[in-house]
């Protein structure tokens, strides 16, 4: 196993250039889950900014409940309070592009900090080469439709060794270290992801989508790409992805059943598991 510094409060602070995210900040050693434990705060008062951060999760869940493989003193697992929405969003649209600019702040923290280039595979979750190194979880809260809570649970891969995954993971798992070749300080990542993270926040409260949009769209693996979509409780399609829309939904046109058929539709997908296919 490769050595991986601590996670430590001071060292956060030591770097931490933000002006509301983290100035409240929790460290656990050990979390059934942050965003649980996130909740929990939120719901009894926590100010907006507020980071739970564990070395390590015993129940940690991503999209759907499924499981999140969190092992001990190597990666980071942190999950971050947002109160309010943007001054010209309204909450559906608050609510659809927050996970979106949350994935594209990290893929952001990742280069700025360990010189490492992600792509963002609709919604949001954080490939590298076409494997998982990482995804956000965001849950909703709402104590008043005045007081709408967000909390934005963030799961990367930093210091794992390929072998160290289990092994039904290792196909589709990564690892920052993979390409780094080197064991990442997680204090100097976890403050420069709470900045990213905090500047796209605003940029979204402050100017809307606009500009996030195209920078997410930079870094979409998932845009012209074939894909599977699975519905909760639809027929799946499978389609191309032509763009992405101004509420953050993915517009998919439907591949014809044969080359004679009539233009097929395009249609907009908010809430789905898309995979990609090999092309």
């Amino acid at each position: 196993m490769v050595s991986s510094t601590p996670l430590n409060l001071d060292s956060i602070r030591s770097t931490l250039a933000t002006t509301s995210l983290g100035q409240a900040l929790y460290l656990h050693q050990d979390l059934p889950s942050t965003n649980r434990e996130a909740l929990s705060l939120a719901q009894n008062g926590a100010r907006d900014g507020t980071v739970v951060i564990a070395e390590s999760q015993s129940g940690g869940y991503g999209r759907h409940g499924r499981a999140w493989f969190s092992p001990p003193g190597l990666n980071i697992y942190c999950s971050v309070i947002v109160r309010g929405t943007g001054e010209h969003l309204s909450l559906s649209q608050w609510l659809s592009w927050v996970p979106l600019v949350s994935a594209l702040a990290v893929t952001e923290a990742v280069q700025q900090t360990a010189a490492v280039s992600l792509s963002l595979k609709w919604p949001n979750d954080l490939l590298l080469h076409e494997r998982k190194v990482g995804g956000i979880l965001c849950e909703s809260s709402f104590a008043t439709t005045n007081d709408p809570v967000v909390v934005i649970g963030i799961g990367l891969n930093v210091n794992v060794l390929p072998e160290y995954f289990p092994e039904e993971l290792r196909p589709i798992a990564a690892s920052l270290m993979e390409i780094s070749r080197r064991s990442i300080d997680r204090n100097r990542l976890m403050a420069q992801l709470l900045l990213d993270l905090e500047q796209c926040l605003s940029e979204l409260r402050t100017h809307g989508p606009i500009r996030l949009r195209q920078a997410y769209t930079a870094r979409c693996a998932t845009l012209g790409r074939q894909v599977r979509v699975l519905f909760t409780n639809e027929q799946p399609i499978v389609g191309i992805v032509e763009a992405l829309s101004a509420d953050g939904a993915l517009q998919v046109r439907i591949l014809a059943p044969s080359p004679r058929s009539h233009a097929m539709p395009l249609i907009e997908v908010r809430a789905a598991d898309v995979i990609h296919l090999r092309e």
